[in-house]
């Protein structure tokens, strides 16, 4: 039997990526870019998404991920390889065993990428597991009773909708809806009717200051600097929080109806089980204000967020590596042979 180093769960996600050490908790907590010359990095997480729109020609900040899966496998790969070195330290002995998420709808030429890129990281063994199987773990469900839950995942590049019943996944819709999406709404929302180009840094901080998929009590506004699109000289508008939500409606609206949908499909036994605990939104989505009252509202389910919603996913990783061993091999994530030991 093989012997491996230290645990490691990592959540590659489209905006961000956390690592999990057991016994250490989330060490990692980056953007998930990387500035690359020649084809090697020279700056990662939030040092290489400040050069965004600013490096010179020699430079360029690259993000390796898109809609939750590997878009660059070689940016991906050292992305990955830094990240262990800087967590577990240059491998000797024993090399690290990894958990890696994926989302629920990737395809298995995309789990297979995962899975290779961390093997050839320099893991020792990479086990990949569903997103939403994560997330509920982190969130401290107990995945592995019969008893039915849901789990709506929002990400940066996916949003993975799921069932989750005696540690396998029942149902599950995975849809290319993000934040990431949402900042690319706010952004042309702002250029079509202000005549602005703002960047997507700018977007986030619309999202994150006035963003809402629900009325709020109070109201806000918000200075927003960015380009006429026409002039490109620098233009400050104002914008408020009540235009925001409804330039969100459509996206948001998306996937409130793919909820429905899938609890809707969901077997009557399991369906009892989830009025009972009702549905539990993670990802960074779910700081979204108002996107539970809106989910809530639309299913009449009740509806809560993770305790830390964005490290979800991530502590659901490491967890996940503990909870292996006690699972039937029927209800693990399949992926292929890799590294020193099978992958599973």
């Amino acid at each position: 039997m093989p012997r491996f180093g230290q645990d490691v769960g990592i959540d590659l996600g489209t905006s961000n990526t956390l690592v999990y050490v057991k016994g250490r908790g989330i060490v990692v907590r980056e953007p998930s870019v990387a500035a690359v010359s020649e084809n090697e990095i020279v700056a990662m997480g939030e040092e290489a998404r400040a050069m965004i729109g600013r490096t010179p020609t020699a430079i360029s900040a690259v993000k390796p991920m898109q809609d939750g899966v590997i878009a660059d496998y070689s940016i991906a790969r050292k992305m990955l390889r830094h990240l262990l070195i800087r967590v577990c330290g240059q491998p000797r002995i024993f090399k690290p065993r990894v958990c890696i998420c994926i989302p629920s709808g990737a395809t298995a030429v995309e789990k297979r990428a995962v899975v290779e890129a961390a093997v050839a990281a320099g893991a020792g063994r990479a086990l990949p597991v569903e997103e939403p199987v994560a997330a509920a773990l982190g969130a401290g469900l107990d995945v592995t009773s019969p008893n039915g839950h849901m789990v709506v995942d929002i990400g940066g590049g996916t949003t993975d909708i799921a069932i989750l019943s005696l540690g396998g996944v029942v149902i599950s819709e995975s849809l290319r809806i993000g934040g990431s999406e949402i900042d690319a709404v706010i952004a042309r929302h702002v250029r079509r009717n202000y005549g602005v180009v703002i960047g997507e840094r700018t977007a986030e901080e619309i999202k994150i200051g006035i963003g809402s998929a629900y009325p709020m009590p109070n109201e806000t506004t918000m200075s927003v600097n960015g380009c006429d699109a026409v002039s490109g000289l620098p233009k400050t508008i104002e914008i408020d929080s009540e235009e925001v939500r409804e330039a969100l409606m459509e996206t948001v609206a998306s996937l409130v109806e793919r909820v429905r949908s899938v609890l809707e499909r969901t077997p009557p036994e399991l369906s009892a089980d989830i009025i009972e605990r009702g549905i539990t939104l993670t990802g960074g989505g779910a700081l979204l204000k108002g996107i539970d009252h809106l989910i809530e509202s639309q299913t009449d389910v009740p509806v809560r967020c993770g305790d830390d919603p964005l490290t979800c996913v991530a502590v659901g990783t490491g967890l996940y590596l503990d909870l292996v061993p006690n699972l039937p091999s029927g209800l693990l994530t399949t992926a292929t042979e890799a590294g020193s030991g099978y992958v599973r």
